[in-house]
């Protein structure tokens, strides 16, 4: 484990893990929200984002499946000095990471049971960016209606139909973050 891998995490950990939490939880309370966090600096290619919502989500409880374009040797020992959480394979995951292209097929991670719907997994994706919008979001947590920018489009939606089953999306872009439950309607703008 080199130095880098040790740095990086919250300098003030309790009031910045309660920011970041409330941020998260923002998020995703109220889809197409876009999130303004700040404290990790994780290394390359993780946003700020994304290692905030690491270091604030991700423990020792929280198995997770790393896509190729994050699944480095930097990033495996940032996140096993700074969470403990445990590398898995995609279908045995709480939490993956990575590209929307590296994720994809969304069908091999858990989108729960109708019995326990709550052990689908979260998708972290690193988008490049929130804006333009691509789809326009209804659905709690949304007064009429959001705009956001997603990836995958149509794998996007599909994702959306299987409610109460299914992933649910958190971007990470740069210094900023969005959440996409699975409780959300896309339409594609």
């Amino acid at each position: 484990m080199d130095a880098i891998s040790l740095q990086g995490g919250f300098a003030e950990a309790a009031p910045e893990a309660a920011r970041a939490f409330r941020a998260v939880l923002n998020a995703m309370a109220r889809p197409g929200t876009v999130e303004p966090v700040a404290g990790a600096r994780p290394p390359a290619p993780l946003s700020m984002a994304a290692g905030v919502v690491l270091l604030t989500l991700a423990d020792t409880t929280t198995p997770m499946h790393l896509a190729p374009s994050h699944d480095l040797p930097v990033v495996r020992d940032w996140i096993t000095f700074h969470t403990g959480a445990p590398f898995v394979a995609a279908g045995r995951a709480v939490f993956a990471l990575g590209d929307w292209a590296g994720l994809a097929p969304l069908d091999r991670f858990p989108i729960g049971t109708s019995e326990y719907p709550d052990r689908a997994a979260t998708l972290i994706v690193e988008v490049a960016a929130l804006a333009p919008a691509t789809h326009r979001l209804t659905g709690p947590g949304i007064l009429d209606a959001a705009q956001l920018r997603l990836p995958g489009g149509e794998a996007a939606r599909l994702n959306a139909g299987r409610f109460p089953l299914g992933l649910d999306l958190i971007l990470c872009c740069g210094d900023r973050l969005a959440g996409v439950p699975r409780t959300t309607k896309l339409e594609a703008l």
